[in-house]
């Protein structure tokens, strides 16, 4: 009997749905022009949007720690696993996001893991975005609480969803920038609504913070709505350049985490290093704001360029989706473009719907308007190359 007969049939079913998944190994730190294949490429995918994994300075200071601190924790956070650089960590973010207290967990999948089954129980309710990020969907499995989905940024449905649960305490919770389409949540709606039914107001910040907003402190910063927001979730790892999540709110959110989140109880906690490395990409947000503005004009003139390439693209965050279709065409335009030297990989199910592969296009602070260009031209070939093919099979 082969015990893994099962699991090769579906290994192989991936493959010849165009669904199966390599890794990528790249050969150089993350920035906007990476080492891959053994040549130089122009990263058009990663989350570091404000490219501070390289940057010289924050090295420079995590270095100065890990000197000093080591380069681990040696427990959770509770036992030996907090330090200086932790608590220092936490309290610049909260005053970044303008709160009370904040809390930092390993990752933000781990944050929402922790967060959602601690604040919500039996007889609660959880309202969730129809396209939140798995992390949410998964914490929201781990409550004990009911999830209603709602319709995408959809107020109306949600309102209509809450009615349907009247009197029933609970919390609704959205990406604030979702991971694919890079839209942005309706937060005056959301936060209207959470007020007037008496709802927590939760908000996952992963991709909006160091993206949108003047100074980019994320969406209550974009809406003009500072402090309106129940809880702040999101990640160091994307426009922050380090690792882990984090939650932001009152005082009493965070001491009750601190007590009841098991993914930040029973976690040995991230390096000094890596709460080093946060702090110092949070102080240079602040002291350099002009590399949130040259993000927001080189996502601006990105979509112009690419509409100009005959692409339909439209998006106020780094994200740029470019919609393709079949996963097999998707995965031949990604295929051309990275012979080309631009690093864009296909989406394709289970993270978008079957049949609604894309390019999910990210882009970075220190990314150039001539590189940009480039990129929107090569992009709009490569799909209209496909499509030709395509034509000529049928």
């Amino acid at each position: 009997m082969n015990k893994w007969k099962r699991i090769e049939v579906e290994l192989q079913g991936l493959q010849e749905q165009h669904l199966y998944r390599e890794i990528r190994v790249i050969e150089s730190s993350q920035r906007a022009h990476i080492r891959y294949r053994n040549r130089d490429m122009l990263m058009l995918a990663s989350n570091s949007y404000l490219d501070f994994c390289d940057e010289e300075r924050i090295k420079e200071y995590a270095s100065q720690v890990l000197a000093e601190y080591g380069t681990g924790s040696g427990g959770s956070r509770l036992t030996t696993g907090t330090t200086v650089c932790h608590i220092q960590l936490e309290e610049t973010l909260a005053r970044f996001k303008g709160r009370e207290s904040a809390l930092v967990f390993n990752t933000g999948f781990a944050a929402n893991g922790g967060i959602l089954p601690a604040l919500c129980r039996a007889g609660d309710i959880i309202y969730s975005d129809e396209l939140n990020h798995a992390s949410i969907i998964d914490g929201c499995r781990q409550s004990r609480a009911e999830t209603v989905v709602y319709r995408h940024n959809d107020m109306k449905d949600l309102e209509r969803k809450i009615r349907e649960h009247s009197g029933q305490p609970g919390l609704i919770i959205s990406d604030g920038v979702f991971s694919m389409d890079g839209d942005i949540v309706d937060l005056p709606g959301l936060v209207e609504l959470a007020d007037t039914y008496g709802l927590l107001s939760m908000i996952d910040e992963a991709h909006a913070t160091g993206v949108i907003g003047a100074a980019g402190r994320g969406c209550e910063e974009h809406f003009h709505m500072e402090g309106r927001t129940d809880i702040l979730m999101g990640t160091l790892s994307k426009a922050i350049g380090s690792e882990g999540g984090y939650v932001c709110g009152s005082r009493t959110l965070t001491e009750y985490l601190k007590n009841r989140a098991r993914s930040y109880i029973f976690s040995t906690s991230l390096s000094p290093v890596t709460m080093a490395a946060a702090k110092r990409a949070l102080e240079l947000i602040e002291e350099e704001p002009w590399r949130v503005r040259r993000l927001q004009e080189n996502i601006r003139w990105f979509c112009r360029v690419l509409q100009e390439n005959g692409i339909d693209v439209c998006s106020e965050t780094a994200i740029i989706p470019i919609r393709i279709g079949e996963e097999e065409k998707a995965m031949q335009v990604s295929e051309v473009l990275m012979e080309q030297g631009f690093f864009i990989p296909a989406i394709r199910y289970p993270t978008v719907k079957k049949g609604e592969a894309m390019l999910r296009a990210a882009l970075m602070a220190t990314h150039t308007k001539e590189e940009l260009a480039a990129a929107a031209e090569a992009i709009a070939a490569a799909i209209g190359q496909e499509s030709n093919s395509e034509l000529r099979k049928e």
